[in-house]
């Protein structure tokens, strides 16, 4: 699909098949406009069209993508031979010469259950419909308003697809929704009478909703384009003869290095806040006990180092992107190992309803990296995915134990040892302090010893102060109880598939857990903003 590292901007298609002849040219020149906004809006961004190539508005939207260099997809309702039997002659050969260019032309799979009766011609206009309302970031409509008349797939229902979910998927609920796709209205006039010019413009659904996705996904092709892309497949070698499985593979690499990258650069952030916290913490002691007047010099850098980090997370997103890329990492390697197993399942629609909501981009992306033919084959995942996985979550958490036993170490010496400096502290006052009169004994420089006492207790109080900004802000324990769990269920899994094979229904489950493990991650990991905290 183009640019094999970015993920598309998919626009999909949906319109009217007769178009009056004098309607045509302003048609045109308004889908040429809406196009050209989108490419200037998205400029780190391949644009890709999403089309059934029906006769009339679709064919109309494919012309002018092919003189604006947009390359397509074409998704048929039925096989192309039996497709064109309706065509007039023209359109015979505009479909003919668009399924040649198009990067891709394959029959849309269904989304609904198929009736008992069979899937009639209306049934698979109909699926054609869902695929391309569903599978877009923005749907361009060539429609008059009106609503449709018919249960099939007319370019009110397709709209409806989109905006509403007004479908019945196979398994789970529709996902898309005007929160999370918008619909390009394009005045298409059918009849003589008409209130509004042909080609005026409308927006429907949530505009500030999709363009915040639209943005999110041109930042990270922009990302993307800078990435290395060399890295070691996960799966076997014939794997990469599928273009959409390599697409995929590739695309999660890059997202999971730029998240890796943002997480450095979260866990530096962390760090120097700790660090100034604890230096203003201990300069403060210093100025208030041993009267060390510089000594507020030092808080005030301090505390302008603790802003500056601050701001600094705040401006460079470091802790949201690296959530971020994270999610979309793990989405498309569950899409890519689904995908390999030969399976109909899509990642998309195991997403959380939190999921959906919280990284709407992400499951954006899913539908549009998932876009192509249904996979030609099978095989066995049960090395490269279920024992791959259990092993990561085996070594993940061994080195998450080994995080929390330092921060758990660092805890306990600290508190043993502000036990034993508040012993000492109590006995000194008792002996020589002045706290049962008269005193038991005397001592010189009282003083300077109650002091000493003081700055060690500060200490050990900065010193729970820096843990409890760098270790507590990782959330240790519950990333290493999820490791725990999900290395037991993986065990599970082995057993579950060398008893009673690989079925769509395991696979589904596998990719389930994995989407809801990765989306709990997330949820608690957002409450970890790097803030200043004294």
């Amino acid at each position: 699909m183009g640019h094999d590292k970015m993920i598309p901007i998919v626009v999909g298609v949906t319109g009217h098949r007769a178009i009056r002849e004098q309607d045509y040219a302003a048609i045109t020149s308004a889908v040429k406009a809406e196009l050209r906004k989108l490419q200037k809006r998205c400029p780190n961004s391949q644009i890709m069209m999403l089309t059934s190539l029906a006769e009339g508005g679709d064919l109309l939207c494919a012309e002018t993508a092919n003189e604006l260099g947009i390359p397509l997809v074409a998704v048929l309702p039925v096989e192309k031979e039996v497709y064109e039997l309706d065509f007039s002659e023209k359109a015979k050969k505009q479909l003919g010469y668009h399924c040649e260019r198009a990067e891709s032309v394959f029959v849309a799979p269904d989304s609904e259950t198929v009736p008992e009766s069979g899937a009639s011609r209306d049934f698979r206009f109909r699926q054609a419909g869902i695929y391309v309302a569903t599978h877009c970031h923005v749907l361009l409509a060539l429609w008059d308003g009106s609503p449709g008349t018919k249960a099939a797939c007319g370019t009110a229902e397709a709209v409806s697809f989109a905006l509403n979910g007004s479908f019945s998927p196979g398994s789970g609920i529709a996902m898309r929704s005007e929160d999370n796709v918008a619909v390009i209205h394009v005045f298409t006039p059918r009849g003589e009478r008409t209130e509004k010019e042909a080609g005026a413009v409308a927006v429907l659904g949530n505009q500030e909703a999709v363009e915040t996705i639209l943005a999110r996904t041109d930042d990270f092709n922009r990302k993307a384009t800078e990435a290395e892309t060399g890295t070691k497949s996960r799966l076997p070698e014939a794997a990469q003869n599928d273009q959409c499985l390599a697409r995929l593979e590739r695309i999660s690499a890059i997202a999971g290095r730029l998240s890796f990258q943002y997480a450095k650069q979260y866990r530096k952030v962390l760090g120097l806040l700790a660090v100034s916290s604890t230096l203003l913490t201990f300069a403060f002691l210093l100025y208030d006990v041993e009267q060390i007047l510089w000594m507020i010099l030092v808080c005030g850098c301090m505390l302008a180092a603790a802003v500056f980090c601050s701001r600094y997370a705040v401006r460079s997103k470091s802790h949201e992107k690296y959530i971020e890329y994270r999610a979309l990492a793990e989405c498309l390697r569950v899409q890519t190992y689904l995908r390999y197993a030969g399976s109909r399942v899509q990642a998309s629609g195991l997403l959380s309803w939190t999921q959906q909501e919280e990284t709407a981009w992400v499951m954006a992306a899913l539908f549009a990296l998932e876009i192509g033919d249904v996979p030609k084959e099978k095989h066995d995942i049960l090395a490269c995915w279920v024992e791959g996985q259990r092993e990561y979550h085996k070594q993940a958490g061994k080195r998450s134990h080994r995080d929390v036993a330092i921060s758990e170490r660092i805890v306990r010496i600290a508190l043993i040892l502000s036990i034993t400096l508040y012993c000492a502290a109590v006995v000194f006052e008792l002996v020589w302090g002045g706290l049962v009169k008269p005193t038991a004994a005397s001592i010189t420089d009282a003083e300077t010893y109650r002091n000493i006492l003081k700055l060690s207790l500060g200490t050990i109080s900065a010193i729970t102060l820096f843990v409890a900004n760098y270790y507590g802000k990782q959330s240790l324990p519950r990333v290493l109880s999820d490791h725990k769990k999900m290395e037991k269920f993986y065990t599970k899994m082995t057993a579950q598939l060398l008893q009673k094979g690989q079925s769509e229904e395991l696979l589904a489950v596998l990719a389930r857990e994995e989407l809801i493990e990765n989306g709990n991650w997330s949820s608690y990991q957002r409450d970890n903003k790097p803030d200043v905290n004294f």
